[in-house]
């Protein structure tokens, strides 16, 4: 006796429909959005161009053959590069990801959702510079603005309620799907085609989180976004040829995502799409650092003032304790060598150390040449971390999404500091006007490292004003940063 499988195509999971339909009908009215959007550009493309300083960076970057330019390519911003849309998606999101000091957003899964401006900037500017040798119009930075809003809210909106990292994948996955979508609307793709898209994203293979994690926690972590969104336009054009997706890609039996990577279990959604993400996302404007320590470091430093004001230093430190949420824990309580900066920037210790010793956190501050430090490791032996079930709570409440930590310092004679608590780090949404103006100085000293000051002053003109910026033709933008 057999059992036979029925082999009549289904309708396409609601998953890949409801993407495709808010990407192609939904209008971003929300002004707030637009306007954070804006800023979220400026920060995100300032990250990359600090990323050029590194040479752990600039050598992942270029075309896979070198030498090669392509006509009507995008150009990678910062540098002498013009390259076809896939490699150029890499290259840009590489960049901005480097340094772990682009946006962030914080629920039952993590991510980076300004990590799918490779993507977006590389497919806008390359067909803008393919518009011109036709005669047509160049997109402009508004249409730039909104992708980025969308991509934000898919990949945002995915991770409320679904935890990837806890069936050890990783975040980047969201990054793909939320690129393709976004990227597919940018080509034109129409509806069947873009769900075609996203189905093809989601069968694809998956990155793990390996490379986030001790003990092998590596550099990958710093391109696998760029990996992600590039992987995105590839199976955008993909799917623009006319290839057939997989409807059932996430819902089949035994093959489906939710069976082979998901336990099981269907997506669950908090919220449906609109503007949100953009809305809340949190900004990394003070340090480079893994966004669940962010608070940490705030606390850190001002403590690091008030060990100043007594006359003591680090080496007078007898023990911190960090009171801390379920998700710092997870990721970045961290114990044990630390082998690169890659490592070092995802270890809480580490992160609190260094201002309590330096009263600062810098990139550099990960190199080998700050590490080196005994200070460092020996005040990171006497730090520890205890989850508070109350930050964890409202970390995931969607009307706080705080990331609090609190730390406590016992001196060597006994003297106690009173608790030094931050909730909510200088990027979050209930921090933006303290915020903004902090992260324009950022954008500012970014640009800095650079470009000269000449070529600082022309960027500044037509990026600074959002009604001046959303005006720019996308080519034009890329030319004054190339």
């Amino acid at each position: 006796m057999s059992s036979h499988i029925s082999n009549n195509r289904p309708n396409p999971d609601q998953v890949l429909l409801d993407i495709a339909d808010y990407i192609l009908d939904y209008k971003i009215d929300s002004q707030l959005a637009k306007e954070t959007a804006h800023y979220c550009f400026l920060d995100t493309i300032g990250c990359g161009f600090e990323a050029l300083t590194y040479p752990a960076c600039t050598k992942m970057l270029g075309p896979i053959v070198p030498g090669t330019i392509v006509p009507n390519g995008a150009k990678v911003p910062g540098t002498p590069y013009q390259l076809d849309p896939i490699q150029a998606a890499f290259n840009i999101g590489a960049m901005v990801r480097w340094l772990d000091f682009n946006d962030t957003w914080l629920a039952a899964e993590w991510g980076h959702p300004s990590d799918n401006l490779g993507g977006i900037l590389a497919v806008a500017d390359w067909i803008s510079r393919n518009n011109l040798e036709k005669g047509k119009e160049p997109l402009k930075m508004e249409t730039v603005l909104e992708a980025m809003v969308k991509a934000h809210e898919v990949q945002g909106v995915l991770a409320l309620e679904n935890s990837f990292n806890k069936v050890g994948l990783d975040h980047v996955i969201l990054v793909k799907i939320a690129s393709t979508a976004v990227v597919g609307k940018l080509l034109g793709l129409n509806r069947d085609e873009l769900v075609n898209a996203l189905s093809l994203a989601f069968v694809d293979g998956q990155s793990l989180r390996t490379y986030r994690h001790a003990p092998n926690t590596g550099s990958r972590k710093s391109w696998a976004a760029g990996d992600a969104t590039s992987r995105a336009v590839r199976l955008a054009l993909i799917a623009q040829k006319g290839e057939m997706g997989y409807p059932s890609v996430l819902t089949a039996p035994v093959w489906g995502f939710y069976d082979v990577s998901f336990k099981g279990r269907e997506f669950k959604f908090q919220r449906p799409y609109g503007s949100y993400v953009m809305e809340n996302v949190l900004f990394k404007i003070s340090f480079p650092a893994e966004f669940h320590s962010q608070t940490a470091v705030e606390a850190a430093m001002t403590l690091h003032g008030k060990l100043k004001e007594l006359g003591k230093t680090s080496e007078d430190i007898k023990s911190v304790k960090i009171r801390t949420h379920e998700a710092a824990i997870r990721i970045i309580d961290k114990k044990g060598p630390l082998h690169n900066p890659a490592d070092r920037d995802h270890a809480i210790q580490y992160m609190v150390a260094v201002p309590l010793i330096f009263g600062r956190l810098t990139a550099a501050d990960y190199e080998d040449n700050i590490a080196k430090d005994e200070r460092i490791d020996a005040l990171r032996e006497k730090i520890t971390c205890i989850e508070d079930p109350q930050f964890t709570v409202d970390y995931h409440d969607p009307e706080k999404r705080s990331i609090a930590n609190a730390l406590t310092l016992e001196l060597n004679d006994g003297t106690i500091l009173e608790e030094v608590v931050v909730e909510y780090p200088i990027g979050h949404k209930r921090r933006r006007s303290e915020g903004i103006p902090k992260l324009i100085e950022k954008y500012k000293i970014n640009l800095a490292r650079v470009f000269a000051e000449k070529q600082q002053k022309i960027v500044l003109q037509h990026t600074l004003e959002y009604e001046d910026f959303i005006k720019l033709s996308v080519n034009d933008l890329v030319d004054m940063m190339v």
